[in-house]
This record gives structure tokens, sequence and C-alpha cells, in this order.
């Protein structure tokens, strides 16, 4: 697993909820068709233009809202990693089951602009937008956790550890 992630940043507010994540009605059609309405009333068109490897950053209280599995549609646009002021913490915990790396960096969201490189350490917990030279070092990401997302996510790593039957053949 890669413990250093970098990519374009998506920047968003604070207390983005999963309604706009994962709009309700999204939630019935397949993963390929619900991902195309990811932020669609907060950033019409977005999905569009998100490529593989870009990351999201945004403020306090990220994810807010019920459980919904965003980090399925946002790892299938390509979203290689998340940052946040601060992350609801059902929200942040989906992700890293999903296999999505998220990364509290308070501060980060008012220091990062859409378009700029960003580059995570998840071993060393440095956030750094590497256009502007701003860095910040929070936690690093514990060891189990790190073991969850090179496992792809909480099953492919109860998987790996044979407590559940592997779905790859």
């Amino acid at each position: 697993m890669k413990t250093q992630i970098e990519g374009r940043a998506w920047v968003l507010g604070d207390a983005v909820d999963t309604d706009a994540l994962y709009p309700g009605f999204a939630m019935r059609l397949p993963l390929e068709e619900a991902a195309q309405h990811v932020l669609y009333a907060v950033r019409p068109g977005w999905t569009e233009q998100v490529r593989p490897g870009d990351i999201l950053v945004a403020g306090r209280n990220f994810g807010l809202g019920s459980s919904r599995p965003v980090a399925a549609l946002l790892k299938f646009l390509g979203i290689s990693a998340l940052v946040a002021d601060e992350f609801n913490s059902l929200f942040y915990r989906n992700s890293i089951n999903y296999g999505l790396p998220a990364v509290t960096a308070p501060g980060i969201a008012s220091n990062v602009r859409d378009g700029n490189h960003v580059r995570i350490d998840l071993t060393t917990g440095t956030v750094e937008n590497v256009d502007t030279g701003y860095r910040t070092t929070t936690d690093p990401l514990p060891t189990f956790v790190l073991d969850i997302l090179a496992a792809d996510g909480l099953m492919g790593k109860l998987a790996a550890d044979g407590f559940i039957p592997s779905t790859t053949q």
C-alpha cells in the first residue's frame, strides 16, 4: 500500500453532509450510475472533472448525516484520499472501512485551493500543499488502520486474517 499519496485537490467547505455526497435517490441506482450524482447539488459537473488520484479537501464536520457508503462512490470516481479539518466520526470510520484513506488536519481547508497539488504521508501525519509550501503535521494513522487500508478495507482485512471467506479467486 502506498503510504504517501499525492494528487490534485478539490476543496469543499464545512458541514458537507452525506445527502450532498450520496443523494437519497441515487441509493437505488447501480454504483456506476450513483457515482455520477456525487456532489451534484453542491458542485454541478464535478464528476465529469474529477480524475483518478484526486484528493478531496474539506472543512469541519465533513460527512455528517446518515451512514451511506459514500467512500465506495468516491473510490469508484478515483478519489485517492480525503483530508479535512474535521470529519464526522461515523463517516471517517466508514471511509477507512471501505479502504479510502482519511486524514484529519485542522486548518487544511483554508490553506488549499482547487487544483493545488497536495501530498499526504499516512505514516508521519504530514499534509502538504506542494504548490504553496504550506505544511502541517497531525497524528499519523495507527498501524491497525494502515493494515485495513492496505487490505483495501475492513472486509479485505478480515478475509486476509482468515475471519471470513475471501471474495477474490
